[in-house]
């Protein structure tokens, strides 16, 4: 104990606001959000990103998320069955994402720019009219096996067209305009541009990306809607014990551990990055992007340092590093009690979206399944819609449910942090 000096300063610093960076952001507390898209949102995978990063930036806000995304489905399905899939969950905000099956996958012609823009257009009178606010986003290119150094080429040409007709939609309806297209493009061509032969970097298919793809697109969409990088940011003074300031956290109970500094941490968010899709960073450095998460130590004699989180090794840094202010976001989300609580947050997401997509959407809105005539049921088409709706109005009715449980996992608790000399 006579090696590990303590003084007894218990420093309390109340978290900076994010109102200002929250306030530009696109969602609302209170926002019920619904995501239509075709069979890319079908995947529940964007989507979830999208709204993981969201309640973990926000973990105090109340929010709703529903994914009604259609596989093979264009913008006229979309506005088709606005009543039937968006307005039944009375949303405030929405996202479209259409347009990658409505080029037909050959070169631009108005035959197909028409109905696809005509179907953007009816969506956004139906929003109108219902008070909600959207986001329109543009399709992503398809990540091909050509070579060369550029992405752009063949359906790539349409879907670039195409995007600029969803620019045409936003700003003739005030909606808000997110370019998804051109900040993947940018990454596909930068992996392009390290080697002479090129290896598909999303994951998935051309078409339809893996969790690497998908990270990126929600990335884009995530900065279109002015998402606020900051989780937060602590900055201690080990020589004198002082907490020198803190945003969006509070830091209290600090004294000297091992010839470091030992601090608990209480944040009012999480960073967020699906740790599947980690071989993107590469080409997007995403994690960092959207991820602010800053920690900051004077007066360390020179050295390496360790940074624990909960007692689990997250990061070595040098004293230098820690007085200049070093993101371990990448760090905290790979072990210890803020991954843990990650993961937890995903799991309670993904199974929430799994119940209304398998149980209520897809099982049941969506289902054509007659009944057999051997059964001897005789039912009209009356007779079964009703019971449809029964069916749904009750499984909906245990969505909440599946909420309160994405709320429990975003319950923020304290962690000590301890950076300690490397030994």
């Amino acid at each position: 104990m006579s090696m590990i000096w303590r003084w007894c300063v218990v420093a309390m610093v109340v978290c900076g606001s994010m109102s200002a960076n929250a306030a530009d952001f696109f969602f609302k507390d209170g926002d019920v959000v619904v995501m239509i898209g075709d069979s890319i949102t079908e995947q529940h995978l964007y989507s979830n990103y999208v709204e993981m990063w969201t309640v973990t930036r926000f973990p105090n806000w109340k929010l709703t998320f529903r994914n009604v995304g259609i596989g093979g489905d264009r913008s006229p399905g979309g506005n088709g069955r606005f009543a039937r899939d968006v307005l039944i969950h009375k949303p405030t905000a929405m996202t479209v994402d259409f347009g990658m099956n409505d080029g037909s996958y050959r070169a631009f012609e108005e035959g197909t720019f028409k109905p696809y823009m005509d179907g953007l257009q009816g969506m956004a009178n139906q929003a109108k009219a219902a008070n909600i606010r959207v986001a329109w986003a543009t399709p992503q290119p398809l990540d091909g096996a050509e070579q060369g150094p550029t992405a752009l080429t063949g359906y790539n040409q349409t879907l670039e067209k195409f995007s600029d007709g969803v620019k045409v939609i936003a700003d003739k309806n005030g909606g808000l305009f997110v370019d998804q297209f051109h900040p993947y493009l940018a990454a596909l061509d930068r992996a392009r541009g390290k080697g002479p032969k090129y290896d598909r970097i999303t994951g998935g298919d051309a078409v339809h990306p893996g969790p690497p793809g998908q990270a990126l697109m929600a990335a884009s969409i995530l900065k279109g809607l002015s998402f606020p990088s900051l989780v937060s940011s602590a900055e201690v003074d080990a020589a004198s014990g002082k907490v020198i300031s803190a945003k969006n956290c509070t830091i209290e109970n600090v004294s000297k551990k091992e010839g470091g500094v030992s601090f608990s941490r209480l944040d009012a968010a999480l960073p967020y990055f699906p740790m599947d899709a980690v071989s993107i960073i590469p080409h997007a450095p995403i994690l960092d992007e959207l991820n602010d998460y800053r920690l900051k130590v004077t007066g360390l004699a020179a050295g390496k340092y360790e940074v624990r989180i909960g007692g689990k090794k997250i990061a070595e840094l040098t004293a230098e590093q820690l007085a200049a202010g070093a993101n371990v976001a990448q760090g905290a989300l790979t072990d210890g009690p803020i991954a843990d609580q990650a993961k937890a947050v995903r799991a309670a997401v993904e199974a929430k979206n799994r119940f209304h997509h398998d149980m209520i959407f897809r099982g049941i809105v969506l289902s054509n399944v007659s009944i057999p005539e051997w059964l001897g049921i005789k039912l009209t088409p009356q007779e079964i819609e009703a019971k449809r709706q029964s069916v749904i109005t009750e499984r909906m009715g245990k969505l909440p449910a599946l909420d309160a449980e994405v709320t429990k996992a975003l319950a923020m608790k304290a962690n000590t942090f301890d950076v300690v000399p490397v030994k």
